[in-house]
């Protein structure tokens, strides 16, 4: 959790965050606003750990790639994205692969 305590400069610097990530599941929540819309960034976020999804910029929540790779190790980051991506199959279908109760975040 070192981010949570940086200073704004380094929690926009992308080498500090993105070594934060690879040590810290929770790193992405500190980050600053624009590296939590760098697609680079969130990705390798979102794979260390899907729920990181919750703290990536609107815009990356309907990434059909980076919710993909969300919902691979985390199925419930299904909630974390856009109705068109909760209908999707593959990404439904791989959501329940690793929770089956992340169904209920489907799309009706």
């Amino acid at each position: 959790r070192a981010l949570e305590y940086a200073s704004n400069e380094l929690k926009n610097d992308r080498n500090i965050v993105m070594e934060a990530i690879k040590h810290d599941d929770d790193a992405l929540r500190y980050a600053s606003n624009e590296l939590q819309n760098d697609r680079n960034i969130v990705l390798e976020a979102v794979k260390q750990n899907g729920e990181a999804l919750r703290y990536a910029s609107n815009e990356l929540q309907n990434d059909r790639n980076i919710v993909l790779e969300a919902v691979k190790n985390y199925g419930d980051a299904l909630r974390c994205t856009s109705n068109e991506l909760k209908n999707d199959r593959n990404i439904v279908m791989e959501a329940i692969k690793h929770d089956d109760d992340a169904l209920r975040y489907a799309s009706n």
